[in-house]
């Protein structure tokens, strides 16, 4: 007979949340040097910080340079802005035309169901608005940006973000995929998350089944680096393949976390080979305030993705993207190959770096 005292319980992702750090006091308990404690209660006055306590155990509290510690812990360097960032670098509030939604692009909309995070990364674009609104699900602020949904037959694609909607409750998500569902022109709902990633716990068949029906989902997740994949994220990973999901990451690139040739490469050769996610999008940092210490310069990116494509199939090569400032969205940044045309005759430099002639053969 099994003693049942003897069975690992799975691990709930509440109780997750509950150990890790969700409030300025909570700093003191982690193993911070008394000056990086000080100046992460600094940061944190001004930021939220938040992060759960599978996420915390992946620091290795004894490198200063730990690329977890980097994206969660808060530093001085928020702190500094400077000029020409921005406190909406990507104009969401711009192109708002009702509460807690953004059209930017004809066919698809952000929906904003929730402005808390099961975990705030110092470097996020949307750290201002988080910090500021802090205000979480309920249905009648939902109400008008599904009216809206409702009443423009334009819109084929709702993407959830936030915040991230994945920290609501199963009952939570199940409404507003059942209001979304219920409008016969959206076809698809994407969802951006981190939660894969810093709260896999909190991937359970209770999510899963509440996302289930007429709606393609596409789920984006967010890993930076290759020491955030675990066996417990490639659980989650593998049950929302499972349940037919279709998994994308999005990565952005930041000084000191993951701006090498060797850190991309294990990343996303990791992501598509072990997670079974499809590296989309690499984000050249936004222009968020005291994120200057983060950035990296348009062209190390450009020679990182290049060495990329020497490295990687082009299965799991991202897109090296820039999201341009007042709602401009997302233009390509990696280098181009073309070194000049004469007419139909073109130089094309090849992947092994040697130009080449290529004249174009059209037919009538």
């Amino acid at each position: 007979m099994t003693d049942l005292k003897d069975v690992t319980r799975p691990p709930d992702w509440q109780d997750d949340v509950r150990q890790g750090v969700r409030h300025v006091r909570d700093l003191a308990a982690l193993p911070l040097s008394p000056a990086e404690r000080a100046a992460a209660q600094e940061a944190a006055s001004r930021h939220k910080v938040r992060a759960p306590k599978a996420y915390l155990d992946l620091i290795d509290w004894n490198d200063p340079a730990d690329p977890i510690r980097a994206q969660v812990i808060p530093s001085l360097g928020e702190l500094e802005e400077t000029e020409g960032e921005l406190g909406d670098p990507i104009a969401d509030h711009e192109f708002s035309p009702v509460p807690r939604l953004t059209h930017r692009h004809a066919d698809r909309v952000l929906l904003f169901p929730t402005y808390q995070c099961a975990v705030y990364c110092r470097f996020c674009f949307r750290k201002e608005s988080l910090t500021s609104i802090g205000r979480g699900y309920t249905r009648e602020a939902l109400e008008p940006a599904l009216a809206y949904i409702a009443d423009h037959s334009e819109i084929r694609e709702v993407i959830l973000t936030g915040g991230d909607p994945l920290s609501l409750p199963d009952k939570a998500l199940a409404e507003i995929f059942a209001r979304i569902e219920a409008i016969p022109h959206v076809r698809l709902l994407r969802i951006h998350t981190r939660v894969p990633v810093a709260l896999p716990s909190r991937i359970t068949s209770g999510l899963v089944a509440a996302l289930q029906g007429r709606l393609m989902i596409t789920v984006v997740t967010h890993f930076n680096h290759a020491r955030e994949i675990t066996p417990a994220t490639e659980m989650a990973c593998r049950t929302m393949r499972q349940a037919g999901f279709v998994l994308l990451n999005q990565s952005v690139l930041l000084k000191g976390v993951n701006d090498t040739v060797e850190a991309l490469e294990e990343l996303c050769r990791e992501l598509m080979y072990r997670l079974g996610v499809k590296p989309y999008y690499l984000h050249h940092g936004d222009l968020a305030r005291g994120m200057a210490h983060r950035r990296t310069t348009i062209a190390q990116g450009q020679a990182l993705v290049e060495a990329l494509r020497a490295r990687l199939s082009g299965i799991c090569n991202p897109v090296y993207v820039l999201d341009l400032p007042e709602g401009g969205g997302k233009v390509p940044l990696g280098p181009c190959p073309i070194e000049g045309r004469d007419g139909e005759s073109w130089r094309i430099r090849g992947q092994d770096g040697a130009v080449r002639d290529y004249r174009e053969i059209v037919g009538e």
